[in-house]
């Protein structure tokens, strides 16, 4: 009776054992099959996280795929992704720098005699050799048309732009390259206001100039180089470019980026062809608008349509109308009025705006 006993609790013992072995490696088994799982999750979140990002801020795209996309911004009159005339496409691709030395810079017409790609190994003197003033008279860029008034309402700020449909845009401002940027009438392209500044002033080719200003802020008295490169982005044989692509890298790789401008207005019709403007809205002005540079924050009164003369270098505001600089000051006249803000005497008033003293480029 003990013998029978004893054996029924070793098998009872056995049976226990191994209905817990059997528990164990199940629920082994099931954690390893969530782990796996967990795993395969993660992995795919930062691709497809990835993909959402390209496409809305930072891309890696061929000339060929930029100039695609920027024939469909430009028909389709689009800010583009940032709704402020640029994107970013990742880092820099350069060429052409083998032979050129700090402080050289190089402008060419393309194969058509347009304007065509800029370079320059840019260095901090001349950054700051640039400051306070510009630095010469933007030139007219090969087949600069008929400048136009217009209105350009932004979606990003829902504020509206009343002047010069076109600037003579730098490809290498004037705040990086100072008066050598005045050298060749192949360092412009006709573009667009907000080409030249964006929606909000800190768009289009300013934000790409803003990256390389930046730069030298934190890196002041600097021995380090900015390779800074422009290329305008024509569809066939166009004389308009659709974009620019503005490739920059700093020779110890803190700065690496190529930023993709757009060349359009939002709600404005573009014959790239000539630079008309197809709409029946815009106003031939008597002369062009005489101004781009990097520092230019030209905005007009959105509730003024006077449009102001032109003769004899000077831009002459109309009657109740004044040129509002960066500093506050007020003038009737002016070299290069995309430089100030055009708005009613009223308005400058309201914005504490005081009249300036006449100089050389703005006068009462």
């Amino acid at each position: 009776m003990k013998k029978l006993g004893l054996l029924g609790l070793t098998l009872l013992t056995a049976l226990s054992l191994s209905a817990c072995q059997s528990n164990s490696t199940q629920k082994s088994a099931a954690s390893l099959t969530a782990s796996k799982t967990t795993e395969q999750s993660t992995s795919s979140a930062p691709s497809h996280a990835s993909t959402s990002s390209s496409a809305v801020t930072t891309t890696d795209e061929t000339p060929d795929a930029i100039l695609k996309r920027l024939i469909t911004y430009t028909n389709e009159k689009s800010a583009g992704p940032t709704q402020n005339y640029y994107w970013n496409n990742g880092k820099a691709h350069l060429s052409g720098f083998e032979t050129m030395k700090p402080a050289d810079y190089h402008f060419a017409a393309d194969e058509k005699g347009r304007s065509g790609i800029a370079r320059a190994v840019l260095t901090f003197s001349e950054f700051e050799a640039s400051k306070g003033a510009r630095q010469g008279t933007p030139l007219d860029p090969p087949a600069w048309p008929k400048n136009s008034m217009t209105s350009i309402h932004f979606g990003l700020t829902n504020r509206t732009y009343h002047g010069f449909l076109y600037n003579r845009s730098h490809s290498i401002a004037d705040s990086l390259l100072g008066k050598f940027s005045y050298r060749s009438q192949y360092n412009f392209t006709t573009g667009t206001r907000s080409q030249n500044v964006g929606a909000d002033q800190n768009g289009g080719m300013r934000a790409a100039e803003e990256l390389a200003e930046n730069y030298w802020k934190t890196h002041e008295n600097s021995d380090q180089t900015i390779q800074y490169q422009t290329t305008p982005l024509y569809n066939g044989s166009e004389t308009i470019p659709r974009g620019s692509v503005v490739d920059e890298k700093s020779s110890d790789g803190k700065l690496d980026v190529e930023i993709v401008v757009i060349n359009d207005a939002e709600g404005v019709s573009i014959d790239y062809n000539d630079g008309n403007e197809k709409t029946g809205t815009a106003e031939p002005s008597k002369a062009p608008e005489t101004t781009q540079s990097s520092s230019s924050v030209a905005t007009q009164d959105s509730s003024d349509n006077s449009a102001p003369a032109t003769a004899n270098g000077w831009t002459t505001a109309a009657q109740g109308m004044v040129f509002v600089s960066k500093s506050n000051k007020y003038y009737t006249a002016v070299v290069n009025p995309s430089n100030y803000q055009y708005v009613s005497l009223t308005k400058a008033q309201e914005m504490n705006a005081n009249q300036g003293r006449s100089n050389a480029y703005a006068k009462n």
